[in-house]
């Protein structure tokens, strides 16, 4: 397995931080979104990738803007500079390895890789961990701070222990999305993993995932498995089924 630290630019021409794993004779790429305000080197992100690695598969992870290792004032990134800074990944792959053909994306990051989908034609697959159905749902990890934020423009908010920034167009833009309508129409094969103990974003918001989407989807229960996959257990049999299912698609 190689693995190699890249960068390329986002819309704004900051630069964006990423680690490509390339294993012997991959079979296809896939592009990897990870969770709102994580990053790319999250456990369960670096589990996952080594494991499809394992299954020929390469993997581009990334920090989205203002996070991890990427440029940029997170306070001024919000969901649809997600979408694009997934766009602009997959850019980078096309021009200089090859164009993803399976977008994963954990959390509020599934929910970017099924609205940036359309935008990256030769994705043949889509694979959604703990994602919520309306990307909305993001608010309740600060709700304690909207009304500051609505009042002040922004606020300090704590997430996951770390203090960040979020700014009032962060809420305008989530309530623009139409989540819905991208699911629906996503012409992907897709399959969807989350856990009926999920504390952070309820089982509820996968069956809504399923419900929208049209055939092929399937949906696989991770039991026991919390949020972030802490366990390295889940993140690797995460990674198997992936693998499995997307077998069909290469």
């Amino acid at each position: 397995m190689i693995k190699t630290k890249v960068e390329f630019q986002n819309t704004q021409g900051e630069k964006l931080a990423g680690l490509l794993e390339i294993p012997e004779n991959p079979v296809a790429y896939a592009l990897f979104a990870h969770c709102f305000t994580c990053g790319k080197d999250i456990k369960s992100a670096s589990r996952i990738s080594r494991a499809l690695g394992e299954k020929s598969i390469a993997v581009l992870r990334f920090d989205f803007t203002g996070l991890g290792g990427s440029d940029g004032d997170f306070s001024n990134s919000n969901f649809s500079s997600n979408v694009e800074d997934l766009l602009a990944a997959a850019d980078f792959l096309r021009v200089n390895y090859e164009a993803p053909k399976l977008l994963i994306g954990h959390s509020l990051g599934g929910a970017a890789v099924l609205a940036a989908a359309s935008g990256i034609p030769q994705a043949l697959a889509v694979a959604t961990i703990g994602t919520p159905a309306d990307v909305t749902h993001v608010v309740k990890n600060f709700h304690a701070d909207l009304d500051s934020i609505l009042k002040h423009g922004q606020s300090p908010v704590i997430l996951a222990g770390r203090e960040f920034t979020i700014k009032r167009q962060f809420l305008e833009d989530i309530q623009r999305q139409n989540q819905n309508d991208k699911i629906s129409r996503l012409g992907k094969s897709l399959l969807i993993f989350h856990s009926p103990v999920d504390t952070t974003v309820a089982i509820d918001q996968a069956q809504k995932i399923f419900q929208a989407a049209k055939h092929p989807k399937s949906f696989i229960s991770l039991d026991t498995a919390d949020h972030l996959l802490s366990n390295s257990r889940d993140a690797e049999y995460v990674a198997t089924c992936i693998a499995s299912w997307f077998s069909r698609y290469i």
